[in-house]
């Protein structure tokens, strides 16, 4: 938290040389919704990579550059989902 009435937020992007955004918000302004539209279509996309690597992993024929691309984009993915992770639990409520 910080004062003034707004808690930081690490926004689902990176900055400059892939350092950590963040936002001073109350969690209801245009810069939030928009933090929360990105989240949800990372996540969306995620998702699609998983079944996209099931179906993969499945197939006999998927090439090593397939299979490597694919990782590639999944570590990308992974990386979007641990920020968003990391987001969110710092905005829990303190039990």
């Amino acid at each position: 938290m910080t004062g003034g009435g707004g808690e930081t937020r690490l926004l689902p992007w990176a900055g400059t040389g892939g350092k950590p955004c963040y936002l001073v918000t109350d969690g209801s302004g245009y810069a939030s919704r928009v933090a929360d539209t990105v989240e949800s279509v990372q996540l969306g996309m995620a998702g699609g990579l998983l079944d996209h690597a099931a179906d993969m992993l499945a197939d006999p024929g998927a090439t090593p550059a397939q299979l490597r691309f694919l990782l590639a984009r999944m570590s990308e993915a992974l990386t979007d989902v641990r920020r968003i992770a990391e987001s969110r639990g710092a905005r829990l409520p303190e039990s």
